[in-house]
């Protein structure tokens, strides 16, 4: 359905009614801006061939109608090739839903309560792999038959809660003993359930590290704003997506903020398996953000990154925030992990998120992701053909020309969109920062009160004046 001009998008995405204190969405669908779905089905081919040329300038204009939304992102993400056909993403789609059924099924063996459309809160195991009968876990797990009180041993619900809390959250005695894979995933799962906020305690990175990978309570926090989340089998479809992605991806495992990345996807793709690929394929670009080692964290290097810019683009700015003892850039730490889902409604982060894809987008990421996997071959129209330039987003355009000049790896869009809202406020932190506390106040304040279109466009205008004083400094060397 089209709306007139300028019609709002918070039908879409609608809002409790007791959450009064949620920030309005600005994004607004126009007609003849925003990316319609006539327009989008009159970009492919008889075959199914998309000119995401088109797309993208659309895109970057204005944005995606909520309708189209999530399969205009499974292309943006690099989910399909445009040169596909029809028949090829039909092929591929089916290949990925029946391999993401296979692992939510080796998923559910190992802990039954995958798929029920329930989820946990709490700890099922301890950290040497013996189950825990805790009564909350009883509960969540079996909720048909009650809670029974601890004390209540002899009671006979209570040792029916018992055996069936055996046979259905852990593995029966006569079971070969699990691995290290399997008790490192089963000690995330209540992590995944659980209520929790990101943020950064007072031990710099070493206190980052702890709250990426401490009992982080996700799933039940997530966009519960949102109508949406009302409902159990929502909720648990989240979960179900976040543990089977802990289970295949043993490096990153579940991470703090790993939810509000998913979140989007479970709303705008019906079928699970489609959203679990769309939030895979985020996650192929993302995940070294969530990376974390005993010494380091992996945003560790955009926080390095978004320093080096700052000192470029605002080198009195980044002097002050050093004076501060703000010199790592931790206070920005929230709004590269879940691109500042904190910072816009909900509806606004959606259309930034696009409007960074659009930019920043290369014709080869299906075939960059799918190169790895050997039993999905590469859509033909990709096969050795050279990309015209035109092909790339706006963004990456301009780091492919830079890249010739410089050698360097580019950064990405994010960075750029972090150092524009530090340079806004650049005057307010100079002349009322006294503290990091200050800083993290002051940016607090920029919450609901930032329009996302104007964001990339201050990103791209700073990412200029990166880019030209880059190449200044290499022809000077």
């Amino acid at each position: 359905m089209w709306f007139d001009t300028g019609a709002p998008t918070d039908s879409f995405y609608e809002v409790r009614a007791e959450c009064s204190d949620v920030p309005k969405t600005r994004f607004k669908i126009k007609a003849g801006k925003t990316l319609s779905g006539r327009r989008w089905k009159a970009a492919f081919s008889p075959e199914g061939h998309l000119d995401m040329t088109r797309m993208l300038s659309r895109i970057q204009r204005g944005g995606i109608h909520p309708t189209i939304r999530g399969e205009v992102w499974e292309f943006l993400l690099g989910c399909y090739d445009p040169k596909s056909t029809y028949e090829e993403r039909d092929q591929i789609r089916q290949r990925r839903r029946e391999q993401y059924a296979k692992w939510k099924e080796l998923c559910c063996q190992m802990f039954p309560v995958i798929g029920s459309g329930r989820y946990i809160t709490a700890p099922v195991i301890t950290e040497d792999g013996q189950p825990i009968h805790d009564p909350l876990v009883l509960l969540e797990a079996n909720p048909q038959l009650g809670l029974a009180h601890p004390q209540d041993n002899g009671n006979a619900e209570h040792s029916e809660l018992s055996t069936s809390n055996s046979s259905e959250t852990n593995k029966p005695n006569n079971h070969p003993p699990m691995d290290k894979k399997e008790i490192q995933w089963k000690l995330t799962l209540h992590q995944i359930g659980s209520l929790s906020f990101l943020k950064v305690s007072g031990d710099g990175l070493a206190g980052a590290r702890m709250d990426l990978k401490k009992s982080c309570l996700d799933v039940v926090r997530t966009d519960r704003t949102l109508v949406f989340y009302e409902k159990q089998e929502n909720l648990s479809k989240l979960w179900d997506i976040l543990a089977v992605y802990a289970w295949i991806d043993t490096d990153v495992g579940y991470c703090q903020g790993m939810s509000d990345l998913c979140s989007p996807m479970i709303m705008l793709l019906e079928d699970e398996a489609d959203a679990f690929w769309c939030f895979e394929h985020l996650m192929r670009r993302l995940r070294g953000n969530f990376r974390c080692t005993d010494s380091s964290v992996g945003v560790e290097t955009q926080l390095s990154n978004l320093g080096l810019v700052i000192q470029v683009i605002d080198p009195k700015l980044h002097q002050h925030l050093e004076t501060l003892g703000g010199g790592d850039y931790l206070f920005a730490f929230r709004m590269l992990m879940v691109m500042f889902r904190r910072e816009f409604s909900f509806g606004d982060s959606l259309y930034l998120w696009e409007m960074m894809w659009a930019l920043e987008y290369d014709p080869d990421f299906f075939s960059m992701y799918e190169e790895t996997d050997s039993n999905v071959e590469t859509a033909e129209g990709s096969k050795g053909k050279p990309k015209s330039i035109s092909q790339y987003g706006k963004f990456e355009r301009e780091n492919m020309k830079n890249k010739i000049k410089s050698g360097e790896a580019p950064l990405p869009i994010s960075v750029f969109l972090v150092a524009s809202v530090l340079k806004e406020k650049s005057s307010k932190l100079l002349t009322e920062a006294r503290g990091l506390d200050d800083v993290v106040k002051i940016l607090n304040d920029i919450t609901g009160n930032l329009d996302a279109k104007k964001a990339c466009a201050g990103a791209m205008k700073l990412h200029r004046k990166y880019l030209k004083k880059q190449c200044l400094q290499v022809k000077k060397a």
